[in-house]
């Protein structure tokens, strides 16, 4: 089904061929036709100095875009991560930022993950004290998505709780009738004494 074409990428630099082996998909045609030009002038610099060291550096596509991976992309330092996520602190952020820091950090732990109950506790202990650390401990949540869920809801229930309670009232009108003023004995004083 895939038919295999050599084809050949012509270096500026060089004016030599690169000759590549991949798949006659269209895709992979488009991308192959400059794959050093969308680079970036760091990246690109790195091709060239490997092509120029190296004429038969890159035998496929698929090895230029690991190659150029293992040079750019900075490693997963679990450790680190593992480290600040145990460490983390709501803070001055909102809801969102904090949920979506523990959310990243967790996604950085792959070859050793965590269990669901350290996440949980660590997420809930580094919020910021208050009514929803308190109801988050009330219910205490299973996951951690469960806990963010959770925290979200009853932060947006606070909020909305917040907005009615310091809404002026405006005075009510006095209604004045046409009639007799009602009369008040407290300050009447008897007459002849």
């Amino acid at each position: 089904m895939w038919e295999k074409r050599e084809i050949h990428l012509t270096d500026d630099l060089t004016r030599s061929t690169l000759p590549l082996q991949l798949d006659a998909s269209s895709t992979n045609r488009r991308r192959l036709r400059s794959p050093r030009h969308a680079l970036g002038d760091e990246a690109r610099s790195w091709a060239y100095g490997r092509r120029l060291t190296d004429a038969t550096c890159f035998g496929t596509y698929a090895e230029f875009k690991e190659e150029l991976r293992h040079a750019f992309v900075p490693p997963k330092n679990e450790f680190r991560s593992r480290a600040e996520f145990l460490d983390l602190q709501q803070g001055k952020h909102d809801v969102h930022a904090y949920a979506q820091r523990a959310r990243y950090l967790v996604s950085n732990i792959v070859t050793n993950p965590m269990d669901e109950v350290t996440k949980v506790a660590t997420f809930m202990k580094g919020w910021r004290d208050g009514p929803v650390k308190t109801y988050l401990f009330r219910e205490y949540p299973s996951t951690l998505e469960a806990a963010i869920a959770l925290v979200m809801q009853e932060e947006f229930n606070l909020r909305q709780a917040k907005l009615h309670v310091n809404v002026p009232r405006m005075a009510r009108p006095v209604m004045r009738t046409g009639g007799p003023e009602p009369v008040y004995l407290s300050n009447a004083t008897v007459a002849g004494h």
